[in-house]
């Protein structure tokens, strides 16, 4: 048993200290840390789950690399490299001190004559003499001499570059310095714990005030890097680190508060640069301090380092107009909301709820790309991709919020407050999607002369209305036909089409007219009656808005190009609200900003020593590179002299110095 126990020591110790298992271990770290690098660390899964899909997800959870420097495994690995290394430095050591004080003065006559470069000089001079004279020149040289009487003559031993091997054991021992930093900022504590049981990782999406001890780190935790957004006037005591599926919330040694967040745009409104007034309090109200937090320009305090990282909304309050998109009128509620707050909304269509996800105060779009316009879908802005700024253009605020059923089901919607100039003419924009994956389709509602929606309303409200299309078919035959057809067959047959192009596209838009120009027109008929029936529609649309202004108690409107537009714009536009997804549409009127500063705090004791290890590491390679080992023995018998030089790297430098102290003995020796 003792045997056995002594050999699987004597085992493991060869193994730790072979230079092929600590190359190996830090072989698969690199590895690990350009998967670390090329993969964004620390991400929601869900984000990873988007883009890399199911197989995939799961596979690289498995493994860990969502991340990778504090996933177990690296961190197992992390502590054999230590070792490993640790144990070549204890071994190998006193070999390189050894080899740095050593001046290799025992080395026989024999091995001097089967060195390579060697060079031979007859001397009349004694030995005494002429190595006395050797010895002032290599030391002239930089060389360290040993002068060791030897059996008929002397020994010249010289040496110089011996702190090359010193680049040898710095560049190991900053390996070892770094892995040790590393490991120290690995969360180990944590890691420990939640195998023990005592840390569970939070995936409810709860106040952190609700947030158990068992998902809390102390501020005693020596390691953490964490996040948390603090809107303006509010403050924080913790932070929150995400971690695997969830998170776990990080109490802090102090209170951060912010006062003011400030943030500069260059002119096409993209963010130029961002900063932070904060103060600092102790958890008994007492101020500590208050700084002015830059990118790049962290404050430390009390071992913490607080980064300016991010910027977002921190509760802006909205104030809003709805509108009712299937109500045969052109009504309208007032509504107020709060970003980062749900409300309830009633509508005909059943209950919403109303999540308020953002509020941006500026929005870059290229507005140089052609805008498509599909019959059967909503337009999608910005189609072709941006070489330059020359099309950026900021278009000013816009709100972001989620419409929820009864069923748990959401569109996300994302509202301009200003209008576009789109083609030539002013739309109001409302961009709505299925998923984050997805691009925003744009609702596009019309503009009138006044720069209202008012009219485009009014029109939706009429010709949405059935009670009203008799009327509106009516007013287009009478318009259609001359005074004497009034009355005759040809009107009725007239205003029977428009009534029924009138309610089947109140039914269904553009899509309900194809689907009838399919079933019921040979395919022959189908463009030409495809053509009739948008004509009809077209100009009876145009008779329902002179009915929508007659009800508003507004004048007729003028057949002319803008009114043209004004019509073409809205039947376009109420055609996309069956696919628009939502049966009120929210108008942005006036806001209430309210900035959030999002902080990145980090406690990370292992940095300096990382930034130790490297400083070592630099040094290291220095001397390896940089510092020539040298060692010249100079064997001096009567009428005889043997120069040999040797070098660990045979440069050309090597061989010039070679030729340079074989002319030198050719001098000396006469």
């Amino acid at each position: 048993m003792t045997t056995a126990s002594h050999s699987f020591g004597k085992s493991l110790f060869e193994l730790l200290s072979s230079m092929r298992f600590a190359i190996s271990l830090l072989s698969i770290l690199a590895i690990a840390s350009i998967i670390g690098t090329v993969l964004k660390q620390s991400e929601p899964y869900a984000n990873y789950l988007i883009q890399l899909g199911p197989f995939w997800f799961q596979v690289f959870e498995k493994l860990g690399l969502y991340d990778v420097y504090h996933a177990l495994w690296f961190l197992v690995i992390l502590t054999f490299l230590v070792a490993s290394v640790s144990v070549c430095i204890w071994r190998n050591a006193p070999n390189f001190a050894r080899e740095m004080k050593s001046f290799r003065e025992h080395v026989s006559d024999q091995s001097l004559n089967a060195f390579k470069h060697k060079h031979e000089a007859p001397t009349e001079q004694t030995p005494e003499a002429l190595a006395a004279s050797a010895q002032r020149y290599l030391e002239g040289q930089g060389y360290k001499v040993k002068n060791v009487p030897r059996e008929g003559g002397v020994l010249l031993a010289a040496k110089a570059g011996s702190w090359n091997r010193l680049g040898y054991f710095l560049a190991h021992a900053a390996i070892v310095i770094i892995c040790i930093g590393g490991l120290m900022d690995g969360n180990l504590i944590f890691k420990a714990q939640q195998v023990l049981g005592y840390k569970k990782i939070e995936t409810r999406d709860i106040p952190q005030s609700q947030v158990p001890a068992i998902s809390r780190l102390t501020p005693s935790n020596p390691s953490f890097r964490g996040s948390v957004q603090i809107p303006e006037g509010s403050s924080a005591d913790v932070a929150f680190l995400n971690v695997a599926d969830g998170y776990l919330v990080q109490e802090l040694p102090f209170v951060v508060a912010l006062k003011e967040f400030r943030i500069e745009h260059y002119s096409t409104g993209q963010p130029k640069s961002f900063e932070s007034d904060v103060e600092l309090f102790d958890h008994a109200g007492n101020k500590i301090r208050e700084a002015t937090i830059e990118v790049n320009h962290p404050l430390i305090h009390d071992g913490v380092a607080i980064y300016q990282a991010s910027f977002a909304d921190g509760g802006t309050r909205l104030t809003l107009r709805g509108w009712n998109l299937f109500a045969p009128t052109a009504s309208e509620f007032p509504l107020e909301g709060t970003v980062h707050q749900n409300s309830t909304l009633t509508s005909t269509a059943g209950d919403y709820t109303l999540e308020f996800n953002d509020f941006r105060p500026f929005n870059i779009e290229n507005m140089g790309g052609e805008i498509e316009t599909p019959r059967d879908s909503m337009s999608v802005l910005g189609g072709s991709p941006v070489s330059d700024n020359r099309h950026l253009r900021n278009v000013g605020p816009s709100f972001q919020y989620k419409l929820r059923d009864a069923r748990g089901q959401a569109r996300e919607f994302s509202n301009y407050m200003l209008p576009l100039e789109l083609e030539g003419r002013w739309f109001l924009m409302s961009g709505v999607r299925e998923t984050p994956t997805d691009d925003f389709r744009y609702l596009r509602m019309p503009l009138d002369a006044d720069g209202s929606i008012d009219s485009y309303m009014r029109l939706r409200g009429v010709l949405l209305n059935k009670e009203q299309h008799p009327e509106i078919a009516a007013r287009f035959a009478r318009q259609a036909l001359p005074q004497e057809a009034w009355g005759t067959e040809i009107e009725d047959k007239l205003k029977f089409s428009a009534a029924q192009v009138l309610a089947m596209f109140a039914e269904g838009g553009f899509q309900s007219l194809g689907r009838f120009i399919e079933e019921r027109v040979p395919e022959s008929d189908g463009e030409r009656a495809a053509g009739t029936y948008l004509r009809i529609l077209e100009l009876a649309a145009f008779e329902a808005l002179q009915i929508a202004n007659r009800e508003a108690g507004l004048p007729p409107r003028a057949p002319d190009d803008a009114t043209g537009w004004l019509v073409r714009d809205t039947l376009n536009s109420v055609s996309d609200l069956f696919v628009y997804g939502a049966p009120i549409y929210l108008q942005l009127m006036q806001f209430d900003e309210v900035k959030a500063s999002g902080l990145q705090l980090t406690r990370s004791p292992g940095q300096n020593i990382v930034y130790l290890g490297s400083l070592l590491l630099t040094l290291g390679v220095f001397f390896m590179l940089y510092v020539r080992e040298r060692r010249i023995w100079l064997r001096i018998k009567p009428g005889h002299a043997l120069l040999a030089m040797s070098s660990a790297k045979h440069t050309i430098d090597f061989e010039k110095e070679f030729v340079q102290h074989s002319q030198a003995l050719d001098t000396l020796v006469k």
